[in-house]
C-alpha cells in the first residue's frame, strides 16, 4: 500500500441482509473518495476508560473495572501539542468520566491558558460520586463548555440504557449545574445534552427532539440546556455485542449503509478533528481509537511524542473501515450532533 493511500476494509462484505457495499467503495460512487484531512481545530484528548458508570451503547467499553488512564507525561506532551499548534479551537476531553482522571485539572487549566475552549464530555451522575464534589465549580471557574449524556428524557428509557438510578441523579447534577449559570438562555456557560437511540435504529431530526427534550425537561424538572445533540450508535465494541446477541447485528449494518447522505460527508468530525488516546496513541476519531485502527499509511505519526504540531496531518488521508457508515446515515452524527441540518445547504463538498 502507498504511504498515503486510505486504509479501507474489502468492497463489499458477505451479510446475512445481502452484500453491504464498504464505506470506501460508497465514497468513490458518490465521487467522494479520497478522504483527507483539513486543519485539525479540535484535539480530542481520551484520558482514559475508568468510568462510574457502564452503559449498554457504550463503544469505549469503559467502566468502573477498566485501569487505563493518562498519565502526567503523556498529558503534558498533549499540551506541548497543543502550544506548537495555532489550528486547534477546541481541546475535546473525554473518557470514560474524564473528570476521574487526576491529569483532567491539568488539562483544562493549560488548555485555556493557551486561550482554546474546552469540551467535557460528562455523563452527569460522576457529579455526585463521592469526592468529586469541586468539580462543577471548577467547571465555572474555568468556562468549560459540558456535553453531557442524557438519552432519553424519561426514567424508563435511561435506566434502560444506564442503569437504576441513573435518570434521578441526572436531573439532580442538571439542576446543579443551572444554579451555577450553565444552560441558561442568556448564559456563556454552555451546557448541551447528548442523545443515543435505544436499539438498532437511527436518531429521529435533532431539531424535532431537541424541542420536545426542552419541554419535558422544563415543564416536569425546571431544566435548562443549550441544544441537543443526536448520536447514532456505533456497531463497535458494546454496542456491537450487543447487535450480535439480538442477532441484528448485519440488518444495523444494512440500515446504516441504505440511509447513506452524501452531504454528511463534507461534515465528517474525522476531517478537522485528531483523536488522541489515554496512551498517547493518534487516531482519525474516538471510534478508530476504540478499534485500534491508527492514523493511514506507513509513513504516518503513530503518537503524540512522533508529532512537532498538528498543521504536519493537513491533507493526510483518513483511515476508514464499515463503522464509517454510522456517522453518515439519515442526517449524519459527530461528536458535535448531526451533521446535516433543515434549510442548509445539502450538496457534498
Amino acid at each position: 500500500m502507498h504511504s498515503d493511500e486510505i486504509t479501507s476494509e474489502p468492497n463489499t462484505e458477505s451479510t446475512a441482509t445481502g452484500r453491504i457495499p464498504a464505506f470506501e467503495s460508497i465514497l468513490r460512487r458518490h465521487g467522494l473518495a479520497p478522504l483527507r484531512r483539513e486543519a485539525v481545530r479540535t484535539l480530542q484528548v481520551n484520558v482514559g476508560k475508568l468510568c462510574n458508570q457502564a452503559c449498554h451503547h457504550c463503544h469505549v467499553d469503559a467502566g468502573p473495572k477498566r485501569t487505563e488512564t493518562m498519565s502526567r507525561r503523556v498529558a503534558e506532551r498533549v499540551v506541548a501539542l497543543l502550544a506548537a499548534s495555532a489550528s486547534v479551537e477546541h481541546v475535546d476531553i473525554t473518557g470514560g468520566a474524564p473528570e476521574l482522571n487526576p491529569n483532567f485539572p491539568y488539562l483544562v487549566e493549560r488548555a485555556r491558558r493557551l486561550g482554546r475552549r474546552v469540551i467535557d464530555r460528562c455523563n452527569l451522575t460522576v457529579l455526585l460520586e463521592p469526592d468529586m464534589e469541586w468539580v462543577p465549580e471548577f467547571l465555572r471557574a474555568h468556562e468549560v463548555d459540558l456535553i453531557c449524556s442524557l438519552p432519553c428524557y424519561t426514567a424508563e428509557n435511561v435506566e434502560r440504557q444506564r442503569g437504576r438510578g441513573v435518570f434521578d441523579k441526572s436531573i439532580a447534577a442538571l439542576r446543579r449545574l443551572n444554579r451555577l449559570g450553565y444552560g441558561r438562555p442568556d448564559s456563556g456557560l454552555r451546557l448541551d445534552l447528548v442523545y443515543n437511540p435505544l436499539g438498532a435504529s437511527l436518531p429521529p431530526p435533532q431539531e424535532r427532539l431537541e424541542a420536545d427534550y426542552r419541554r419535558v425537561l422544563r415543564e416536569s424538572f425546571g431544566v435548562e440546556f443549550h441544544h441537543l445533540l443526536t448520536i447514532t450508535n456505533m456497531p463497535i465494541k458494546r454496542f456491537s455485542e450487543q447487535l450480535a446477541h439480538w442477532g441484528q447485528e448485519e440488518t444495523y449494518m444494512a440500515l446504516l449503509a441504505d440511509a447513506f447522505n452524501p452531504a454528511a460527508v463534507r461534515g465528517l468530525m474525522c476531517r478537522s478533528l485528531l483523536s488522541v488516546g489515554w496512551d498517547g496513541a493518534l487516531y482519525d476519531c474516538d471510534f478508530n481509537q476504540m478499534l485500534e485502527l491508527p492514523l493511514a499509511g506507513r509513513d504516518r505519526p503513530r503518537t503524540v511524542f512522533d508529532l512537532e504540531n498538528l498543521e504536519a496531518l493537513e491533507g493526510a488521508a483518513i483511515a476508514t473501515a464499515r463503522h464509517c457508515l454510522g456517522c453518515t446515515a439519515g442526517a449524519g452524527s459527530s461528536c458535535g450532533g448531526a451533521t446535516v441540518h433543515p434549510g442548509e445547504d445539502r450538496s457534498p463538498r
